[in-house]
């Protein structure tokens, strides 16, 4: 019985160390702040939102006044006048809202912008990703700047440095998390 035993043993061992899969992580985000492209395309990208944002601030800002100038008034008006104020106010809310959601809505002009400054750089990493892969003999690489969690992990299986030198950038360490 305990030859039996060590042998499904060494069995179970033999078959486990012949599946073993190559692993290593990179850190995209540490990976991305190494290109200046992509930190300019950032920056474009937040004093975009940023503006936008202004403007639906400013906007929503003029119907309060509207609103409360309506409630000033409410008593003097007629029931013709006030629907009219009230349509207005409606009408400017609806047009705020579709600027929002031009703006910022789903594929709205933020998401295009992004697409066009930030996919190729995106693009550009994933190709070197896949470089040292193949060259290094990795089998899985995951993304430690995404949604998995690392309870631990070797730093010797870091390529992000790999990475950012593929891309001919300079590694920094002071930009390390």
């Amino acid at each position: 019985m305990k030859k039996f035993i060590v042998a499904f043993a060494f069995l179970a061992f033999i078959t486990t160390s012949s599946f073993a899969q190559r692993v290593a992580y990179v850190d995209s985000e540490f990976i991305l702040k190494h290109i200046p492209e992509y930190v300019s395309a950032q920056k474009q990208l937040d004093d975009l939102s940023t503006q936008w944002q202004e403007d639906v601030d400013k906007q929503y800002g003029e119907i309060e006044k509207l609103y409360k100038a309506y409630q000033n008034d409410q008593v003097l008006l007629n029931d013709d006048m006030r629907r009219r104020r009230e349509d207005e106010i409606v009408n400017k809310e609806k047009q705020v809202k579709d600027f929002q959601r031009q703006k910022f809505g789903f594929e709205g002009e933020l998401y295009q912008q992004r697409i066009r400054l930030v996919k190729p750089i995106q693009d550009r990493v994933a190709k070197a990703i896949q470089d040292i892969a193949t060259a290094q003999g990795l089998d899985l690489i995951l993304d430690k700047g995404s949604e998995v969690t690392f309870l631990y992990a070797n730093p010797n299986l870091d390529k992000s440095n790999d990475i950012i030198t593929k891309l001919g950038f300079k590694p920094d360490a002071s930009l390390a998390n």
